[in-house]
């Protein structure tokens, strides 16, 4: 190798690893998701800011994650951004495509999903997530799709992490209009029925902040803050007494090829990025 081709490469890692010099909250956002993915290898991936999220880590620092959606396509290989669980670009290229009943029963329930990766409209501070309706049920302000496979996923997967684009009272209420997808917490306190597997909410990255749930039976605790957000601010706009970590770290700013990537190669119809 020449001289001349170090410093080319040492100059493309300097680009690659500086902070963009412009970048919108849904991309802060998506960027901090991507880096909470490093080491993780089955990914149950939602449709919607979570592709984005996996697309982005499988990019850049996880080349290992293998995609499964939940129309029963497991190691996917999309070579562009899927806009819906039943995307021919989900198929193409994919390792295997099951019915739903053997994603569910086996590769789900059975414990082969390290990392579930949702959206939700309200989360408690247990990791409780709603997904149903916003207000009473019987005359609802905002009717919701429902559960679809979260409540599977919640119970089943490794872990799970939450990405959701409001951090508000509203978002983030000391109760839930609707529990779609229980928490270990909700579950053991129900006293019914069998209780789930998995570890549930883990993560939680929100436009303020990153929230993290280390104890299964614990509580969400507030361990990063993003680029001028202070703590306070992210407790003012939780509705329960949001516990806060004895060190809260920064979050890194989004690099200019994170940024590049989502826009110019994921998502270029900017289905998603706004």
């Amino acid at each position: 190798m020449t001289t001349a081709q170090t410093d080319d490469q040492a100059a493309a890692r300097t680009v690659a690893q500086e902070t963009a010099a412009d970048y919108s909250q849904t991309e802060l956002i998506v960027c901090a998701a991507a880096k909470m993915l490093a080491g993780k290898t089955t990914v149950f991936a939602g449709i919607g800011l979570p592709t984005l999220a996996v697309d982005l880590a499988h990019r850049t620092i996880n080349r290992d994650i293998e995609l499964i959606y939940e129309s029963g396509v497991t190691g996917a290989h999309p070579e562009e951004m899927a806009e819906g669980i039943a995307d021919f670009v989900l198929v193409s290229g994919a390792e295997s495509v099951v019915s739903m009943q053997a994603l569910f029963g086996y590769v789900l329930q059975g414990g082969n999903v390290d990392v579930g990766f949702l959206g939700a409209a309200q989360i408690d501070r247990h990791g409780s997530l709603n997904t149903s309706v916003i207000g009473d049920w019987e005359k609802p302000t905002v009717r919701l799709p429902g559960s679809g496979g979260a409540s599977d996923i919640m119970s089943n997967a490794g872990e799970v992490f939450v990405i959701i684009r409001r951090h508000d009272h509203a978002s983030f209420p000391a109760q839930l209009d609707f529990v779609t997808s229980p928490s270990p917490v909700a579950a053991r306190e129900s006293g019914q029925g069998i209780q789930p597997q998995g570890h549930g909410v883990s993560v939680v990255i929100t436009p303020l902040g990153i929230l993290q749930r280390e104890d299964r039976f614990g509580e969400l605790v507030l361990t990063h803050t993003h680029p001028g957000v202070t703590v306070d601010q992210v407790r003012e706009a939780t509705g329960w007494d949001l516990a806060v970590a004895n060190d809260v770290a920064s979050t890194a700013e989004p690099t200019t090829e994170e940024v590049r990537l989502l826009r110019d190669e994921i998502d270029t119809v900017r289905l998603y990025l706004r």
